[in-house]
């Protein structure tokens, strides 16, 4: 099992930053992907990918975030962070955190954290 716990969500005004921090603890091991999600909470909306980054640092942005957003991780510490500049009303949203964890051929597993509230005003 994998615990995720997000910190760093808040209020703040368009134009604005905001830093998420994620810490992961619990069994670790083959941890490849991490990222984060957001939903939004229009009725209907979908959690989509905000970013990723491999063990290797290897990165995937939502398109709307490039540019803009910035997620770095580092395996020591098992940590994955989203700086997030320029931030638009639109961006607002609940952020998740995201663990992907291979074990073997057929054992995947994901994992989320409780979510960290963002809301940006215009």
């Amino acid at each position: 099992q994998v615990q995720l716990v997000e910190s760093g969500g808040g209020l703040v005004q368009a134009g604005g930053s905001l830093r998420l921090s994620c810490a992961a603890s619990g069994s670790l091991f083959s941890i490849t992907v991490m990222g984060w999600y957001r939903q939004r909470q229009a009725p209907g909306e979908q959690r989509e990918l905000v970013a990723a980054i491999t063990r290797s640092g290897v990165t995937n942005y939502l398109e709307s975030a490039k540019g803009r957003f910035t997620i770095s991780r580092d395996n020591a510490k098992n940590t994955v962070d989203l700086q997030m500049n320029s931030l638009k009303p639109e961006d607002t949203a609940v952020y998740y955190c995201h663990a992907h964890q291979v074990v073997g051929p057929q054992y995947e597993y994901d994992y989320w954290g409780q979510g960290t509230q963002v809301t940006v005003s215009s």
